[in-house]
């Protein structure tokens, strides 16, 4: 990647994430933008609508779509499949699972009906929420792997029928969950499960934060090794990587993005289908310069996405998962005919 294009891509996010900033129900307009950076707000509303509501939303936005575009990015390269995805892996269904369990426990479901649920309700839920989805999320990246490799051998591009396999039954098991709880409850998860940034907090983006800092940093030391995979497994293991260790890394990290995503922002689709085709036109496909781009153009991507999921229809909100679902599903169909093809 070159420093021409590397700055393109910095100071379109910025842009990004300031525009992100005048959207919303209330308004807020440039001056005021400004007053409030300087912590010098003209009022008490225009100071709690951009450090309590715009600020969160736009920066909980970035780093969503820079970890689902990551994930996305770096599991079609270590799987050689272009349609790889955390969403048709499993990853969002197993994490959405293990949230929706933590969210229906706390809002006292389950609670009642156990001893051992009662005694867990007590762990405090800001912990629960992204440890559940993060257990979800592995179970669903364990049982993808057993079921492939007992079913399939060793044969890579079969892990995605196995993902879509294992997406439907844990999304099965998330809807009986909410049939048999009570309907408040039930409410509240199925239009978390939609995927929102509405509810962002600042909190969320020092607990995001981390993680997808982290996740993208440790991918991105291992791009060269990411990049041997694509050449085929036989080959990267004549150049000394340990494969079957790399891929469950590589799993490994992907999980724990998608879980805490989906854990404080839903189930939020084909983000990283998307990005990573689009970035790869770019700047081509080693694993390095494909992880930066998808930071950027992913978080920026996202907060556009939430722009006009607050504006296109007045006086309410679209759940921003519809809309990513939307244009996914399109642009899956058109990837599609392209590998096909090839």
């Amino acid at each position: 990647m070159t420093k021409s294009k590397f700055a393109i891509l910095v100071s379109f996010s910025v842009l990004s994430i300031f525009c992100g900033m005048f959207f919303g129900a209330a308004q807020l307009d440039l001056a005021g933008i400004f007053q409030c950076i300087s912590h010098d707000c003209a009022s008490n509303v225009d100071e709690a609508i951009f450090w309590q509501v715009r600020l969160p939303r736009v920066l909980v936005g970035f780093l969503v779509g820079a970890g689902l575009a990551v994930a996305g990015a770096t599991l079609q390269n270590v799987y050689r499949n272009p349609l790889a995805d955390p969403y048709l892996f499993g990853v969002v269904s197993g994490a959405g699972l293990g949230a929706s369990i933590a969210t229906l426990l706390f809002n006292g479901s389950l609670a009642s009906q156990s001893s051992l649920f009662a005694y867990l309700a007590q762990i405090p839920f800001s912990y629960a929420l992204p440890l559940s989805a993060f257990l979800g999320a592995f179970f669903s990246v364990i049982l993808v792997q057993i079921l492939s490799k007992r079913l399939f051998g060793e044969r890579t591009e079969f892990l995605l029928l196995a993902g879509v396999a294992v997406s439907f039954m844990l999304s099965a098991l998330s809807h009986f969950l909410l049939f048999m709880a009570e309907p408040f409850a039930a409410n509240k998860v199925i239009f978390w499960l939609l995927g929102s940034l509405a509810s962002a907090q600042m909190w969320f983006v020092w607990i995001m934060l981390p993680v997808v800092t982290i996740g993208v940093i440790v991918l991105w030391l291992y791009g060269r090794h990411i990049d041997a995979m694509l050449l085929g497994d036989e080959n990267a293991q004549t150049l000394g990587i340990k494969v079957d260790s790399l891929r469950l890394l590589v799993l490994m990290i992907c999980a724990a993005l998608t879980s805490c995503i989906v854990a404080y922002c839903g189930g939020i689709g084909f983000v990283g289908l998307m990005i990573p085709h689009i970035v790869r036109g770019w700047f081509g496909v080693t694993s390095r310069s494909l992880i930066i781009g998808c930071v950027f153009v992913g978080g920026s991507f996202l907060i556009w996405i939430d722009v006009v999921a607050r504006v296109i229809i007045e006086n309410q909100e679209i759940p921003i998962g519809i809309i990513t679902s939307a244009i996914g599903s399109i642009f899956f169909l058109f990837t599609l005919q392209q590998s096909r093809g090839r």
